[in-house]
């Protein structure tokens, strides 16, 4: 099983990814969204997952492939929530829009590193995440093709980052994983986050 990468964040965020740590790994995919600013992503990379049905999540958003949601800008990425009606073409209206991105189709890897610099957003609400689905989702679905949650913050948790692991057996409430909280009163929206 490959996996592909997704970027869902449902408020005002910004990612680089940058170059290996170490000499030995050999970078085979990147984006340092150093394109014009309020330009959209590079099609060769991203899909722009859209619709309003809630992804088995309740999500309150309408997920839009709009420069308003997702655009480069000074080398990041810059998701953006927005408080406006939103009426989609599959006759979902809801009240909030953002974007949701993911590599399916254009990349995918079995073993290796995963690293983005993330800036996130608090608050009530608020769930930006950074994780990978198994590249066959189309076949099995979800959670069959598993899912590794490499970052996922709660708004309402500003120091705390959750790390999951789903798949059969092991899904939504109770997938494998841990939270990492920061040390004292350190929140994550002016921390940066890289996993290996």
């Amino acid at each position: 099983m490959s996996l592909l990468a997704g970027v869902c964040v449902v408020a005002s965020a910004a990612a680089k990814a940058p170059q290996p740590a170490a000499p030995d790994w050999k970078l085979v995919w990147s984006d340092e969204f150093n394109g014009s600013n309020r330009s959209a992503v590079d099609a060769s990379k991203w899909v722009s997952e859209t619709g309003g049905g809630g992804w088995g999540n309740d999500e309150l958003e309408y997920y839009t492939s709009r420069l308003e949601n997702a655009s480069q800008q000074d080398g990041n990425l810059v998701i953006k929530v927005l408080q406006e009606k939103f009426a989609g073409p599959d006759g979902v209206t809801r009240n909030y829009t953002s974007a949701r991105l993911k590599t399916q189709g254009k990349f995918s890897q079995a073993y290796g590193r995963f690293e983005a610099r993330i800036k996130i957003p608090r608050g009530q609400g608020i769930w930006p995440a950074f994780w990978m689905l198994g590249d066959d989702i189309d076949k099995p679905g979800w959670p069959l093709c598993g899912e590794i949650d490499i970052m996922e913050n709660i708004g309402k948790e500003p120091a705390l980052v959750h790390g999951t692991i789903h798949g059969p057996g092991y899904s939504g409430a109770n997938g494998i994983g841990a939270p990492y909280a920061l040390p004292s009163s350190q929140r994550l929206r002016t921390s940066s986050i890289s996993s290996p």
